[in-house]
């Protein structure tokens, strides 16, 4: 049997999880052995090596050719997960919450099958809402502009040697800074010299 290629994580035995984790396993025909996951790949491909190392492995078939005998294998693998009851109770408290919001889907999914015309007037409600705030954040926009065309035509008017309606400590001079992109984001309302 030719030799297994290394994983995309570069080492043997390993490979990256979805979550950003390394899981670590040697297999053996039908024999699967999972050794846990880890925070690196590096971590993961030493403990790789010290399961290979106690079920009589060649050294070809390891990771780490500098690693010599068991000791140093298992002297360089990470400790053992533990789990411990704060653990097990974490997770246990995460089961429950799953619990708790499957049930909250399986009650609104029946409250929406029981009271369709109250799923349709929230809708509405809620299209209301984001049309009122498209509304708003456009009229803030055109103020914005408004506000900065006249702080810029009173600079340029200053520059060319004219006089200023505004006095020189008037807080309108800092309209020349207002950002009017289209695609900036709505921050309630407040500009950025609110306290």
């Amino acid at each position: 049997m030719p030799p297994r290629h290394r994983s995309a994580s570069g080492y043997r035995g390993v490979r990256q999880r979805p979550n950003g984790g390394f899981y670590a396993e040697i297999r053996s025909g039908d024999l699967r052995l999972s050794l846990g996951t880890y925070d690196t790949a590096h971590e993961a491909a030493r403990a790789f090596d010290a399961a290979a190392w106690r079920l009589g492995r060649p050294r070809p078939q390891m990771n780490f050719p500098d690693v010599h005998t068991l000791q140093q294998a298992l002297d360089l693998a990470p400790p053992p997960h533990l789990n411990s009851a704060q653990d097990r109770a974490e997770h246990t408290a995460m089961q429950r919450r799953l619990l708790v919001a499957q049930e909250d889907e399986r009650v609104m999914a029946e409250w929406r099958r029981r009271h369709p015309k109250d799923v349709a007037y929230e809708q509405e409600y809620w299209e209301r809402r984001r049309e009122e705030g498209t509304r708003r954040r456009h009229e803030e926009r055109l103020d914005r502009r408004r506000r900065k065309a006249l702080a810029c035509a009173q600079a340029d008017l200053v520059n060319a040697g004219g006089s200023s309606f505004f006095t020189e400590e008037d807080e309108r001079w800092f309209d020349i800074w207002l950002s009017t992109s289209d695609d900036t984001d709505d921050d309630g309302g407040a500009d950025d010299w609110s306290d």
